[in-house]
Parts: C-alpha cells; structure tokens; sequence
C-alpha cells in the first residue's frame, strides 16, 4: 500500500495518473468526500461525492479506513475496496493528505508514505492560480495549509520533487520497484 500525499498544487493526481497509465495493475483507491465536485470531476472516477450524513454514515459502520475533515469538507478511503486489491496481491495508491497518511500508517504500518513537493512555492502559487478552479479566499487557505504541510514532510518515507513530471513519475515507479 503506498500513500501518496503533498500540498494542493504539487500535482499529485498528474503524477499518479501518468504513473497508473505506466502501470496498470496498480489499483488506485477512490476516496469518498462531502465536496461539491469540480467541473472536470466525475463521480467514482476522480471522488466518490456524498452527503455529510451518508460519509459520517460510512465512517459510523467502520466502512473507512480513514477520514477526515480539511478545508471544511469530510474526505475518507473506503476499506472494503482496498482490502480486497491488497488480498488479490495487487499494489494499492492512495491519495491523502498527512492526517490520513498518518492514520494510515498507524492501521497499516506496512504502508508506504511519500511525499509529494512542488519545486518551490512560487511554483507552486503559480499552479494554483493556472488551475483557476480556487477562490482567492480558497487560494490562500491552500497556500497556508501547504506551508503546514511542508513542514510535516518528513513523516514520509520518500520525498519526490514534482518539477518534471517525467522525473517526479521515474522516482515514483523506483520506489514502488524498490
């Protein structure tokens, strides 16, 4: 099980997504979260997108592996479809942030952590505002919250630098051969 986590910009989902494209047989867990959907986003592909009662419904039975509330919304991983990848022998990805990282790492210590880091902040503001998809008011919550999570960083078990996505996707598919 890797976990793969960085700040709102880093380009965890570019890298994953050419990563998985590389690597088929990787199965990439499908977290659940009570956020409106993005105009690019589709249900069960990119989040699965619930009510606040139906998450804390799934996090009440044990359905989650883990959650957590950022940026004022609910996020979570369903257990059963991770379970059932790891039990088939299959690699799993999972995209977190560091509180689920490290709830992750308490429940399955086996779990791989990496970082995911933007080259510099400027780059990083620089994504941020190209995506277009943040208010200023959500841009500088995200910027904030980057700095915090930069800082935690060494939490993780790998760091990768995601200034060129062939590099950032090389030192990804090193660790996971590793």
């Amino acid at each position: 099980m890797f976990v793969i986590s960085g700040p709102s910009g880093a380009g965890k989902g570019t890298v994953i997504q050419e990563l998985l494209r590389r690597r088929p047989e990787i199965a990439l867990s499908i977290s659940v979260t009570t956020r409106p959907a993005r105009p690019q986003e589709r249900n069960g592909v990119h989040y699965t997108f619930v009510s606040e009662s139906e998450f804390k419904g799934m996090r009440d039975r044990g359905e989650l592996l883990e959650s957590a509330r950022v940026h004022g919304n609910f996020y979570g991983t369903p257990r059963p479809p991770v379970e059932a990848a790891l039990a088939s022998g299959r690699d799993v990805i999972c995209e977190l942030d560091i509180q689920g990282a490290e709830s992750v790492k308490r429940s399955k210590p086996e779990a791989i952590l990496i970082f995911i880091e933007p080259p510099s902040m400027d780059d990083l503001h620089r994504r941020l505002r190209n995506r277009g998809t943040e208010s200023p008011n959500d841009m500088s919550t995200r910027i904030d919250a980057a700095y915090a999570e930069i800082k935690r960083k060494e939490v993780y078990d790998h760091i990768v630098i995601n200034d060129r996505l062939e590099d950032a996707v090389g030192d990804l598919v090193r660790i996971l051969d590793s």
